[in-house]
């Protein structure tokens, strides 16, 4: 679905809810679960998740040009290569600057997803729709994507300044080796929080049957 599709809206304040029954209302609550469920973690939303990762290096592989060329042992050779060098760095802080603010908002948006999604899981129970939420396929593959970001960054944080010497970039090539790796760790820890965060909710939804009945305590948002 197009981002651009209006999420589902906040279920109604409770002096003006006017469903016929509790049919009605389960029915409008399964409809707007499964769609803020996709919107959070649906294979869409992870292509998204991806695609502003890879902007993000992208743009900071373009800022890493000027690093390395002016940061190695004999800095930039001739007027030419020092034209190139700064070119890509204006690329890349124009492909950087969008890719942190379309992060920014997609952070945001999840955060309002996850409210409203929380909000009709708080007004009734029922266990055939809320085991649905779950999504244990899309759920691993953001925890696994997720976790190989942040065991790549970890690598590359310890194995570039071990590795570069003044030949290779010097302190240019370590300072884009390590910005990569705070982008591979922040992104892959974005990715767990969400992936352990909706597990964990999932989870108090749809725990042991009969452990809670519809009118004990609901779960509230964290």
């Amino acid at each position: 679905m197009s981002p651009r599709t209006p999420l589902p809206p906040p279920p109604p304040p409770a002096e003006i809810r006017n469903w016929p029954d509790r049919e009605a209302r389960l029915a409008d609550r399964a409809l707007a679960m499964d769609e803020l469920g996709r919107r959070l973690l649906g294979g869409g939303r992870l292509v998204l998740f991806l695609v502003w990762f890879g902007m993000l290096q992208l743009g900071w592989a373009l800022v890493g040009v000027p690093l390395v060329s002016f940061g190695g042992a004999g800095g930039v050779a001739d007027p030419i290569s020092m034209l190139l060098a700064l070119f890509c760095g204006a690329a890349g802080i124009a492909v950087l600057v969008p890719g942190v603010w379309l992060t920014v908002r997609s952070l945001r948006r999840d955060a309002m997803v996850r409210e409203r999604l929380m909000g009709w899981a708080a007004l009734d129970r029922h266990e055939p729709s809320d085991a649905r939420l779950r999504l244990p396929l899309l759920s691993a593959s953001w925890l696994v994507l997720s976790f190989a970001m942040c065991a790549v960054g970890l690598w590359t944080a310890f194995a570039v300044p071990l590795n570069t010497g003044p030949d290779d970039g010097g302190y240019g090539a370590v300072a884009y080796g390590m910005g990569a790796a705070l982008i591979l760790w922040v992104t892959g820890l974005t990715g767990l929080a969400k992936a352990v965060g909706h597990y964990r909710m999932a989870v108090r939804l749809t725990g042991r049957p009969g452990a809670r009945s519809a009118s004990s305590e609901l779960p509230r948002p964290e």
